[in-house]
């Protein structure tokens, strides 16, 4: 079964459990001020989780992109990628823990479907602590479906041991429970499973924290059920509205159905693998390359989904993660010896492997040679430099006869220089490096920047709060005025909404004048003067379109949509949070218009 195949039978599935398949959210979060990127399926969802009707019903599927940052330093290893899939089914309110886990056993060993051995596969419960009791209920369904099989499933003791029998192990909150999203907000016990991909080892008998670190088992599924929601006083209360949030790693689950050991040996990544080993001319199965050829296939793919939804290098947030992941590539190119340009051409084989899934791919296929190739181009001159440094370097070591790990480092964060390479150098000088030393440095910067990027995931919509719904509901107020003024040729390439500002591109292809931003600040504020309702209808794509409803990506729609109307003024095809009535929103201030790319110019406002 391919990766594309198990996409479209997960989605055939839970169509026929009744699930409308909604599509994937792009990932930089359009409403979202507290994070980077789309983490998860449920990030876009997160006002419906939280009562918010979905135009589309109670029941949703999606195979949602997704980027995690926190784990770039790994990868290279057999387990960790910076871009994914998540496969994910959500009840909103409707079906809870039975359905979801017969669904998911159903899915997992039904022949129609996955037909995986019930043989090799295990879960994990929340045990229970002073907040909320041990997740019998899901024991108790687990066992009824490992029946089903023939299986008598025990629960693991306090050792944690797994046995053939023992295959339903409880675990605390670090492992087994979700959310909430900010500091108060619904949160539950969740349920993860995990399959043996190595049998042929013999019988399991370890604890499990063991056999997870050895890789013996690897977790692919897991289902929330957001049943609590936790108080400002930290206590928990049972939720009106429970739901269930599932994800699937579509990635996890290719290295299953594939019999490998690690994520870039299967079809999801050796299409890539294979373009480099042509441009390096060196062979992925040599050990010497497979670190570096893992590293710049998962990163150059990051970056190609990244640039077609929007997101450019600079040094700043998004900007400055994707600058990381582009030269960090770069950098391990030139270790398998690659000394021209070719990231874009590994881009092209990303765009040829999910274009038919991800449309938006071929249509930016442009706009993502053209960003890879300048900052390709830009990072070789600073590794230029940094040649030159790295001489200077040497011939103030020479005494020591030892690099120190500090200036080691230096080299590695400014000049994007790594260890191999400062040693390979100082090697045909003579001298060594400071390794430990260097690493000590290493680890000091991770924790940092770790710590830096926990703070910009911590939070989630429902901490945004009323500014994010303000500022949203003023990007159409903006864009409605845009329109007015320069013609409705203007249309939305693209936003971001921050805590403190909106930002909105948009198509135009000559700056705008003094006078033409003054009359669109005015017609504005007149908007919100009026103090106007904002209504929300649902219909069909096709309704919204007759209706005069503008929207912004065509593929980016379910079957059904809402608009929301600011009467005389706005309509628009839209999914996220909005202020009931203009008047809330304070006097609106143009700070800033400037081009963002060919024919797309960029406005930043606020709301004061």
């Amino acid at each position: 079964m391919t990766a594309n195949e198990l996409r479209q039978k997960y989605l055939d599935f839970f169509k026929e459990k009744g699930h409308a398949i909604i599509p994937s959210a792009p990932l930089v979060p359009e409403n979202d001020p507290t994070v980077l990127f789309t983490t998860a399926g449920m990030h876009p969802l997160v006002p419906f989780l939280m009562g918010e009707k979905h135009p589309l019903g109670t029941r949703l599927a999606n195979a949602q992109k997704c980027v995690r940052t926190g784990d770039i330093d790994d990868v290279g290893d057999n387990r960790h990628n910076t871009f994914f899939e998540m496969l994910g089914n959500w009840s909103l309110g409707d079906y809870f823990k039975k359905e979801a886990i017969e669904w998911s056993f159903e899915f997992i060993t039904g022949e129609k479907w996955l037909g995986f051995d019930p043989r090799r596969l295990y879960v994990t419960v929340f045990e229970g602590d002073d907040d909320a009791p041990l997740d019998q209920e899901s024991i108790n369904i687990w066992k009824e479906q490992f029946k089903k099989a023939g299986i008598e499933a025990e629960v693991a003791g306090a050792d944690k041991k797994v046995s053939e029998n023992h295959r339903i192990i409880p675990l605390g909150k670090d492992d087994n429970w979700w959310g909430p999203a900010g500091e108060t907000g619904p949160c539950g016990p969740d349920t993860e499973m995990f399959y043996d991909v190595s049998p042929e080892k013999g019988q399991l008998g370890d604890t499990f924290e063991s056999l997870v670190n050895n890789f013996r088992l690897l977790e692919f599924w897991n289902d929330v059920f957001m049943e609590y929601n936790k108080k400002a006083d930290g206590t928990f209360e049972k939720l009106i509205q429970q739901n269930v949030d599932t994800g699937m790693g579509l990635e996890r689950v290719a290295v299953i159905m594939s019999g490998k050991d690690n994520i870039f040996d299967t079809e999801v990544f050796q299409p890539l693998i294979r373009k480099i080993e042509e441009i390096s001319g060196k062979s992925y199965h040599d050990e010497e390359n497979k670190s570096a050829m893992r590293i710049v296939a998962d990163h150059i793919k990051a970056a190609t989904f990244m640039i077609a939804d929007g997101v450019v290098p600079t040094n700043v947030e998004r900007g400055y993660i994707l600058r990381r992941l582009i030269r960090r590539a770069i950098r391990q190119g030139k270790i398998l010896g690659i000394e021209n340009n070719f990231a874009a051409k590994i881009a092209e084989v990303v765009i040829s492997e999910y274009k038919e899934t991800y449309p938006e791919l071929e249509r930016e296929s442009g706009k993502i040679a053209e960003e890879l190739n300048q900052e390709e181009v830009r990072f070789r001159e600073t590794l230029e430099k940094g040649l030159k440094k790295i001489k200077e370097i040497i011939a103030e070591s020479r005494s020591a006869e030892k690099i120190s790990g500090e200036k080691a480092f230096y080299l590695f964060s400014t000049f994007g220089f790594p260890l191999e390479l400062t040693k390979e150098i100082a090697n045909e000088h003579g001298i060594a490096v400071d390794e430990e030393n260097f690493h000590e440095e290493f680890k000091k910067h991770q924790e940092l920047s770790r710590t830096v990027s926990a703070g910009m995931f911590r939070g989630g919509l429902a901490d945004a709060g009323d500014k994010a719904a303000h500022l949203h509901t003023a990007t159409h107020l903006l864009l409605a005025a845009l329109r007015k003024v320069l013609g409705e040729h203007v249309q939305q390439k693209g936003s971001n909404i921050t805590g403190e500002r909106l930002r909105l591109d948009f198509s135009h292809d000559k700056k705008m004048t003094a006078e033409e931003i003054a009359e669109v600040e005015k017609l504005v504020n007149e908007a919100i003067e009026k103090n106007i309702p904002v209504k929300c209808a649902e219909m069909t794509l096709e309704d919204a379109q007759k209706s005069g409803a503008i929207g912004v990506f065509g593929d980016k729609y379910g079957e059904k949509v809402k608009v929301y109307s600011i009467y005389d003024f706005s309509s628009e095809i839209c999914g996220g949070p909005h202020a009931p009535a203009t008047g809330e929103l304070g006097k609106f201030k143009i700070t800033k218009e400037e081009a963002s790319s060919a024919g797309v110019r960029r406005i930043k406002a606020v709301l004061e």
